[in-house]
């Protein structure tokens, strides 16, 4: 690969992260996970109390690289239709027409995803999956790129419904946002009491732009060693006496994606084991079901691939790019 075409990635979207940083103030690293992801073309969960800046992180996301984006409150009476769209009779021509519903943006923001019920969660499988959504057996692609940002409130609060593990086993990446430090909070009514908002973000790059990045990404060298680390990390997780259920292929092939684009993000074309450790807690942990007994003493997922992480020798070559 040139080292050209990836420098011109690494500076483009050290800009956007930039733009991004510019109003979610104090989370630098939320805001990278959230562009590894969206360069790797995958999907984000947020868990996370309402109030910390999810909205402006989707918007600003949006905004940075010139894309649409939709907000979707999820409430228990919301119907999949009401994500997907819906086909409309024409009476004067005796056709049905469709109906775009939301989920055709480039970023879309489900918030509070587990309030819905688990029918109209199911809406999202394929369009997460396959960026197609299926209306009456007729398929309608999303724009690209695509990508959903899921926030989801903790689910010991009231009203809300487990996420199924095929719907989480659809996002790349989970994280949290958690609460800003004081400068940072100062900062955000800093910016509240100047009116910098959202909505004075500028694109930094165009959605053709970020098209070639994601496709650049996509084609950065892996050795063979590394493509044996990662099946081997994946694979002790199913072995692991915490865990009852073990992560699936698909965290194989998340934990690889999201490797590669760690790794054009910094401005290298090869991965690193480094970049393998950096993405593995994020990508892998919320793929885990935990066994009853380990709930009970209170061992977390995020534990569990810490062990992992520490069990499984890397192969040589720098740990940390």
């Amino acid at each position: 690969m040139d080292m050209t075409t990836i420098e011109t990635l690494a500076e483009s979207m050290d800009r956007v992260a930039d733009s991004i940083n510019s109003v979610m103030r104090g989370k630098p690293d939320v805001v990278a996970l959230t562009l590894t992801c969206l360069l790797a073309e995958g999907h984000l969960l947020i868990e996370d109390v309402p109030g910390l800046g999810k909205t402006s992180l989707a918007r600003a996301v949006a905004r940075s690289i010139g894309g649409t984006w939709n907000r979707i409150q999820f409430t228990p009476d919301l119907l999949p239709g009401d994500i997907t769209g819906v086909s409309v009779f024409h009476q004067n021509t005796a056709t049905f027409e469709f109906h775009p519903g939301p989920i055709f943006s480039n970023i879309v923001l489900a918030d509070e995803i587990n309030r819905a019920s688990p029918r109209t969660q199911s809406a999202l499988l394929e369009v997460m999956a396959e960026h197609t959504v299926t209306v009456d057996a007729h398929s309608f692609p999303v724009p690209r790129p695509f990508m959903v940002i899921a926030t989801q409130n903790p689910v010991e609060q009231d009203g809300t419904y487990p996420l199924p593990e095929a719907q989480l086993d659809r996002f790349l990446m989970r994280t949290s946002i958690g609460y800003p430090d004081q400068d940072a909070e100062i900062a955000i009514l800093q910016d509240e009491h100047a009116g910098r908002s959202v909505g004075s973000i500028d694109p930094v790059v165009s959605i053709e732009e970020f098209e070639r990045f994601v496709a650049t990404a996509a084609s950065v060298h892996v050795a063979d060693p590394l493509f044996q680390y990662v099946v081997q990390l994946v694979a002790a997780t199913r072995t692991h006496p915490a865990v009852l259920l073990g992560c699936s292929p698909r965290a194989s092939v998340a934990l690889l994606r999201a490797a590669r684009a760690r790794a054009a993000l910094d401005g290298r074309n090869h991965v690193l084991p480094g970049d393998v450790r950096d993405v593995a807690p994020a990508a892998l942990a919320h793929r885990l079901l935990m066994s009853n007994r380990e709930q009970t003493r209170g061992t977390t997922p995020a534990e569990v691939i810490a062990s992992v992480l520490s069990s499984v020798p890397a192969p040589p070559g720098g740990l940390h790019p």
